[in-house]
């Protein structure tokens, strides 16, 4: 949000709701310029890990890690720059052990957030190119690495685009190195390379996005990657995928650059068209709905322009946005120059 990129006028801004309210509000870790953009973490309990990207002359990325949903912010750093995606940085609920995917392909770990502050504390897990170099990276052509998560256990998995067809390079870290945890993809997209869009862990277990050619597949997995659930494509046509949002139950929203959005409810359920997204909607997300049932989900587009956010909701015909909250972000223009 703000001004113009290239007077380093825009910041990226985090909001949050919490379970039991009914409004968004702005909780974006102060003190550091956060114009390369803003990853999240949850790491269990409420808490959260947030990493900003380097920006203009910084070359490693600040943490900021909260435990009362964003009032109060504690400092950390990863010693070099998170890569450029979505995922470049997980948590392990259980034992707060953090994985940071980096610019250049590699990846690190920090024994929990609180040592992690320091930044020596980061240790290099896989080096650059070696999950390529690996037997089941061979075997997928991995030509880039863009996304990571940790399993209900504790496992890491990491997850890129692969060259060789109809191949989902999903990869799980073991003591014996490497190997594949990506599901087995259907014969409608053998013909195509596969590439990681998300890849990221819900309450239940880890979800991925795959896009192959113009189609789009949400996977579902429980086990670490040993079985997967697969969706139906969605035809994303020449559209790319702008943003995608993650719900309870495994539901998946993604809009695309043509304004388009879709969701799905979870495995086994197949893609619902959404009506058109609001005007600057930079991303969906599922909310709890007082008038369904408990587990129910209502979807709402988060909009920026300038300094204002504004929040509209989906109604219950799933025909119509309607405006419900606006946010005015108090913007220090200038301040990154």
């Amino acid at each position: 949000m703000g001004g113009s990129a290239a007077s380093e006028d825009n910041f990226w801004q985090l909001f949050t709701r919490p379970a039991r309210a009914t409004a968004w509000k702005l909780v974006t870790p102060p003190g550091v310029a956060d114009n390369g953009g803003l990853v999240m973490a949850p790491s269990g309990g409420g808490a959260l890990v947030v990493g900003i990207r380097p920006s203009q002359g910084l070359v490693f990325s600040p943490l900021a890690t909260t435990s009362d949903g964003g009032r109060t912010w504690t400092p950390g750093l990863v010693d070099a720059g998170l890569a450029d995606t979505a995922d470049s940085l997980a948590v392990a609920s259980g034992s707060a052990q953090q994985f940071a995917l980096l610019s250049n392909g590699a990846i690190e770990r920090a024994p929990s957030a609180t040592t992690s502050q320091s930044g020596p504390a980061w240790l290099k897990l896989a080096a650059q190119g070696a999950i390529a170099s690996s037997a089941a990276g061979k075997s997928c052509g991995l030509s880039s690495l863009d996304a990571i998560t940790v399993t209900p256990s504790g496992e890491l998995l990491a997850g890129g685009a692969c060259d060789n067809p109809g191949t989902a390079g999903i990869f799980g870290l073991t003591g014996d190195g490497w190997h594949a945890a990506g599901p087995v993809l259907p014969g409608t997209v053998a013909g195509e390379p596969i590439q990681v869009l998300r890849l990221t862990a819900t309450a239940t277990g880890n979800i991925a996005l795959l896009l192959a050619g113009p189609d789009l597949l949400a996977a579902w997995t429980s086990d670490g990657g040993a079985r997967w659930t697969i969706s139906p494509p969605l035809t994303t046509g020449a559209a790319r995928i702008s943003s995608a949002a993650f719900g309870s139950g495994g539901a998946v929203g993604v809009l695309l650059s043509n304004g388009k959005t879709a969701t799905v409810g979870g495995p086994g359920l197949s893609w619902r068209s959404l009506p058109a997204a609001p005007p600057n909607t930079a991303i969906l997300a599922f909310t709890p709905s007082p008038a369904r049932a408990a587990k129910a989900s209502q979807v709402q587009a988060l909009a920026a322009q300038g300094t204002k956010l504004t929040v509209w909701q989906l109604g219950t015909s799933s025909a119509t946005w309607t405006s419900i909250q606006t946010i005015t972000v108090p913007i220090q223009f200038g301040s990154s120059g």
